[in-house]
């Protein structure tokens, strides 16, 4: 271990996402600190799988705009939604 990895209180989902995003976990561990195998039994899923048919243009019109803003397009799609509804 290079050094120790200090973990923040995260005020949001979307912060906690950012702060993983950015981090290089070789600033923190050597290759040996990992372990193959390591099960979490207790572990969920935060998010479900939905299926959903969008017309192709539209689908290249997000992952265009999410290609400028540098985000995933997945999580445009999801943000969007999550604007939508909030309204």
């Amino acid at each position: 271990m290079k050094k120790k990895l200090i973990i923040p209180k995260f005020k949001s989902e979307s912060e906690e996402s950012r702060f993983w995003a950015n981090l290089d976990l070789m600033e923190y561990f050597e290759p040996s600190d990992f372990r193959r195998g390591v099960v979490f039994p207790q572990l969920k899923r935060s998010k479900r799988l939905v299926s959903i048919r969008l017309p192709d243009e539209l689908i290249v019109r997000v992952k265009d705009k999410a290609s400028k803003l540098e985000v995933p397009y997945q999580s445009l799609i999801r943000r969007y939604i999550q604007q939508g509804v909030a309204r």
